[in-house]
Order: C-alpha cells, then sequence, then structure tokens
C-alpha cells in the first residue's frame, strides 16, 4: 500500500511538472560575467525578465571586463560582458578554445567621469584632455596646477595634492577611459596605451566601480574615473571634459546619446568601435558602448532560444530602462542591424 501511495504520489509530481514546463516553457538557466561598468542595468534587466518568463534564470557576476572576456572564451559562461570590444587577437583565442566565432551585441550607451571629492569646491571642475593626461601621467601633482586653473578660472582650486584614484583590475573602464586619452592627447599616446589594464605611474588602485567609487567618496583630495551611474548613485562631484570641439560638456543623457548618434554612421558589420572623442559639439567625450559578448554557436538549443529571445527584449522594451537608471539608449541605427545580428546565432 505504501508503494502504491508512493507512486500515486510521484504520477501527480509528474504532471504538475509538466503542466508547469507546458504553461511556462522549458526551465532554461543562462550564466554571464564582465563588466561592472553596466551592471545597473544588467541586474534590473535579468530580474525583469525573469518576472515576465519564469523559465529563464539569467545569473551575472560582475567581475570586470577582462575576466569576462576569459570566462567566455574558456567557456565557463553563456555570455561574457566587456566595455572593450575583443582584438583579433582574442577573438582568434577564442575560435580556438570554441570552434566558434564570437559576436558583439552591443547593449547601451555609458559614459566614465572624471568623479573627485574635493572639499570646499561646490561648483564643477573643467577638465581639458591634456589636464587629465597629465594627472594621470603623474605630472600635475596639485588641485591649483596652472593646466586646471586656466579651464576653472572662476573657481578657487586648492593647493592639496591630487590623491589619485584608478582601477587596480582588468577593467573595461579604464579601457574606455585610457582610448579617449589615447584619442585626445599624443603624450598620453605617446607614454601608454588604450587597455583593459593600464600600467598607471601613480595613484592607489580601486577593484570594480564599486571599489574606486568608495575609495573617492571616503578620500578627500582625491580624483578618479568611474562609470557615471556609479558617481550618481554614490553622490559624488564630477567635472565637464572639453571635447574635440573644444566645449565643456559634462556627461547625461544627452550628451551620450550625442556621441553614440555622431559615431552610428560608421557603424561596422561587427559593432566594434570606439564612440571616444566625437567631434560632435554637445557631445560628451569619454562615451561608449559596453557589450555582450556570445557564441555564435550554442549546442544547447534551448539556451539558444532563449539568448535570442531575451536579446530581442532588451533590444525592444528593455531599452526603455536605461534611462532611469544613467544610460543611454541605443540608436535605431545600431539597434537595426542589430536585429539583424541575432539571427546569425545557431
Amino acid at each position: 500500500m505504501i508503494k502504491r501511495r508512493s507512486c500515486r504520489c510521484s504520477l501527480a509530481a509528474l504532471f504538475l511538472l509538466a503542466f508547469a514546463l507546458q504553461c511556462f516553457g522549458q526551465q532554461v538557466s543562462l550564466s554571464g560575467a564582465g563588466a561592472t561598468f553596466p551592471y545597473p542595468i544588467y541586474s534590473k534587466w535579468f530580474a525583469e525578465y525573469h518576472k515576465l518568463h519564469p523559465n529563464v534564470q539569467i545569473s551575472y557576476q560582475s567581475v570586470g571586463s577582462g575576466l569576462g572576456i576569459r570566462s567566455v572564451i574558456d567557456g565557463e559562461v553563456d555570455f561574457g560582458a566587456s566595455d572593450a570590444p575583443l582584438n583579433d587577437l582574442q577573438i582568434r583565442s577564442f575560435s580556438e578554445h570554441r570552434g566558434s566565432f564570437v559576436l558583439h551585441f552591443p547593449t547601451v550607451v555609458g559614459a566614465v567621469v572624471p568623479a573627485y571629492n574635493v572639499p570646499g569646491v561646490t561648483a564643477d571642475i573643467n577638465f581639458t584632455p591634456h589636464a587629465l593626461a597629465g594627472i594621470f601621467l603623474g605630472k600635475i601633482t596639485k588641485w591649483n596646477d596652472p593646466e586646471l586653473v586656466k579651464a576653472n578660472l572662476k573657481l578657487k582650486l586648492p593647493a592639496n595634492d591630487i590623491i589619485l584614484i584608478h582601477r587596480s583590475d582588468d577593467s573595461g573602464t579604464t579601457y574606455v577611459f585610457s582610448d579617449y586619452l589615447v584619442k585626445a592627447n599624443f603624450d598620453f599616446k605617446r607614454k601608454l596605451r588604450r587597455d583593459t589594464t593600464v600600467n598607471w605611474p601613480t595613484g592607489r588602485g580601486g577593484e570594480g566601480n564599486q571599489g574606486v567609487s568608495a575609495l573617492i567618496r571616503q578620500t578627500p583630495w582625491s580624483l578618479g574615473y568611474v562609470e557615471l551611474t556609479y558617481a550618481l548613485n554614490q553622490k559624488l562631484s564630477f567635472g565637464a571634459v572639453s571635447n574635440a570641439s573644444g566645449a565643456f560638456v559634462k556627461a547625461d543623457l544627452a550628451s551620450v546619446t550625442a556621441a553614440a548618434e555622431a559615431a552610428a554612421p560608421f557603424l561596422p558589420d561587427d559593432f566594434r568601435f570606439s564612440i571616444a572623442n566625437s567631434p560632435a559639439k554637445s557631445a560628451y567625450p569619454i562615451s561608449s558602448l559596453t557589450y555582450l559578448l556570445i557564441p555564435e554557436n550554442i549546442k544547447d538549443k534551448a539556451k539558444l532560444n532563449a539568448l535570442q529571445a531575451f536579446l530581442r527584449w532588451m533590444l525592444g522594451p528593455g531599452q526603455n530602462m536605461a534611462g532611469e537608471l544613467g544610460f543611454s539608449r541605443l540608436p535605431q541605427s545600431i539597434v537595426t542591424p542589430e536585429l539583424e545580428t541575432i539571427s546569425l546565432l545557431q
């Protein structure tokens, strides 16, 4: 009798499971890792998408672009995330490890800002590319250096030393910031390079945008670079930056969108391009796309279908959530070819 009851219970459980799968679809778990830059929007997207599709669970580790790239190359996750597009060497390494090509999917447009903690200074500080390059090369060490003073004639800048804060980990935010400085300043280009890891000659390191933001907040007279959303969330002061047209522009949704729209006509088929140092007068110069990195060939068809469905949702209703989190939505001139690229996943 006990066995028959157990059998009936098992049959009932199987029936309920079959009913649940019929109602909600096959249960699918997707894993990703990478950039801290877009983590605020990714965590929102994955939670909202799960509410709409309870059978799809997307987990994401905010560990930095460098580790995200390595994780997807090594096959440890279903997708990576990076603010830096893969270079040709990394793409070859991906193909050798995974036997597949990797596709780049831009997700939103963001900005990296020079955030600071300068007691007594309440107005925005203006930064030229020469000033930022000099500071991060260790040549400009005082807040009242003439290069900073001439861009801020209405401010009384203190004589205190600048305490520099930078990323200690392999970082897409570092790539975006160094990409801008390489484009905007010859001296920086001659001495350092654009990369996810830069051998900064001076300063203290913090891990992730979270770590750098916390150090800036805790350290008077400090200056560092963080993604706009983190500066806003941590209520950090951040300055305007002189763009390629000579205008001082502060990062906001409009100025970041302007940078993306100005660059969109030059969009390559693989989406690997930089929007930093835009010539548009209204553009914020340290702007960037951020990417999901997805293998072209996905053997698990349930995961393939779930990823394709999520990408279409991300490029549609998901874009409406970007502004509230400090990101700009993708221009339609990027969304349209990206939607076509989704069909290349197989």
